[in-house]
C-alpha cells in the first residue's frame, strides 16, 4: 500500500510541470490553493508541497522499516532517509541540492514556480493553453485561431490572434508579451491586487517584468524545453526587435506577418518618435538639458534603424518571400536552422 501510494504521489509531483505527457493545468491555478494574491495562494501551494514531501518521507522510511524488519537487520541499518533524497521536484532540498541553504532552496523555488506561471500565461497567449481547459489545446501542426475558438468559444484569456508576440522595450505595442503578460495577471488574480501581484512575480524573479522577457525568458524556454524551443524567437542582431511565434501555429505567411504588422510598424513607429525628438531639438523653449538628451535618444534611434534596416533587407525580407513550409515530424533541430539569422542562436541547433 505504502509503495503505491509512494507512486502516486511522485507521478502527481512531475504532472505539475508542462513538459509532463499528462500535464493539466498549473497548481498554482488550481482552486485547492487560490487566495486573493499571488503571495497567499503561493504559501498555501509550498505547504501542500511541504505536506507531500513529508509524506512521502514517512512511506519511504515505513518501507524501508518493513525490509529491515523481514531480514533482520535491526543492528545494520536504520530506516532513516535524508530529507535531500526525497526525490519530489516539489521538494527544494532535492531539486537543488544540500549545498545550498534552506533559504536560497526556498527562495529559487519561489523563482522557479513564478517562472513556470510566466511559462504557462505565454502558453495562453499562444492558445497552447487556455485557463478554462484542462491539458494542450492547440498542439497539432497547422492549428489556428479557428481551431482555438471551436474548442474555447469564450475564453476569458484570448489567444494572440496572428501568433506572433513582439518582445520589446517598451509599450510600442499593444499585443506586446509584456501587455499581455499584465492581462494575463489581472484575469487569473483579479484587478483589486494587481500591484501586489506583480510586485511578487517581479521580486520573485528578481527584476522587472518587461526585462524578464527581454533578456531571460527565452533563454529559461530553451531550457525548459531540453533544446528543442516551442516558441521560437526571431531576433534582430542587436536584440532592438524581438518577436516569439508557436511552431504548431506556424504556416508559410508567418513571417510575413511579423515583418509587416511588427517590424515595419516598429520602424514607423520609431521614426515619428525620431520626429517629435528632432522638434525638441529646435524648440527654442526646450532647455539645453532637454536638447542634448533630445539628441542623444536620436542617435540611438538612427543606431536602431540602421540595425533593423539591414536586418530586413539581408534576413527578415529574404525569408518572407520563400514562404518556408515546416514539418513537425521532422523536429526541431531540422526546422529551427531553415531560419538561419533570423531566429535567436540556440548552441546545438542554430
Amino acid at each position: 500500500k505504502s509503495s503505491k501510494s509512494a507512486i502516486v504521489t511522485s507521478k502527481k509531483d512531475w504532472d505539475a510541470f508542462e513538459t509532463s505527457w499528462d500535464f493539466k493545468t498549473l497548481p498554482l491555478l488550481s482552486p485547492n490553493y487560490r487566495s486573493a494574491t499571488l503571495q497567499n495562494t503561493y504559501n498555501s501551494l509550498r505547504t501542500h508541497w511541504q505536506g507531500m514531501t513529508d509524506e512521502m518521507l514517512r512511506l519511504e522510511e515505513e518501507n524501508n522499516r518493513i525490509f529491515i524488519d523481514a531480514y533482520g537487520l535491526e543492528d545494520e541499518l536504520t530506516p532513516d532517509v535524508p530529507l535531500n533524497e526525497i526525490t519530489l521536484t516539489c521538494n527544494p532540498a532535492y531539486r537543488y541540492g544540500k549545498k545550498v541553504s534552506k533559504e536560497v532552496q526556498e527562495e529559487r523555488l519561489r523563482e522557479d514556480t513564478i517562472k513556470e506561471f510566466i511559462s504557462y500565461a505565454v502558453g495562453c497567449m499562444f492558445g497552447r493553453y487556455a485557463l478554462e481547459e484542462p491539458g494542450l489545446v492547440l498542439a497539432n501542426q497547422g492549428e489556428t485561431l479557428e481551431d482555438y475558438l471551436q474548442k474555447i468559444p469564450n475564453p476569458s484569456f484570448s489567444a494572440d490572434d496572428d501568433n506572433v508576440i513582439p518582445i520589446l522595450d517598451g509599450d510600442w505595442f499593444d499585443d506586446d508579451v509584456t501587455e499581455r503578460f499584465r492581462k494575463f495577471l489581472r484575469i487569473t488574480f483579479g484587478e483589486d491586487n494587481f500591484t501586489e501581484n506583480l510586485r511578487f512575480v517581479e521580486t520573485a524573479i528578481g527584476k522587472d517584468i518587461r526585462k524578464y522577457f527581454l533578456k531571460d525568458f527565452y533563454k529559461d524556454h530553451v531550457q525548459r524545453y531540453k533544446k528543442r524551443p516551442i516558441y521560437w524567437q526571431f531576433s534582430s542582431p542587436r536584440g532592438s526587435f524581438n518577436a516569439l511565434i508557436y511552431m504548431h501555429r506556424y504556416n508559410r505567411d508567418t513571417v510575413s506577418v511579423m515583418l509587416d504588422r511588427y517590424l515595419r510598424e516598429f520602424k514607423v513607429k520609431l521614426t515619428s518618435q525620431k520626429s517629435s525628438l528632432e522638434r525638441i531639438e529646435i524648440s527654442a523653449d526646450a532647455t539645453q538639458g532637454e536638447k542634448s538628451k533630445a539628441m542623444n535618444e536620436i542617435q540611438k534611434i538612427n543606431s536602431t534603424l540602421e540595425e533593423l534596416d539591414t536586418w530586413e533587407r539581408d534576413v527578415v525580407f529574404p525569408l518572407a518571400t520563400q514562404r518556408i513550409e515546416i514539418d513537425l515530424d521532422d523536429g526541431v533541430k531540422t526546422n529551427y536552422p531553415t531560419f538561419g539569422k533570423a531566429l535567436s542562436k540556440v548552441i546545438g541547433l542554430s
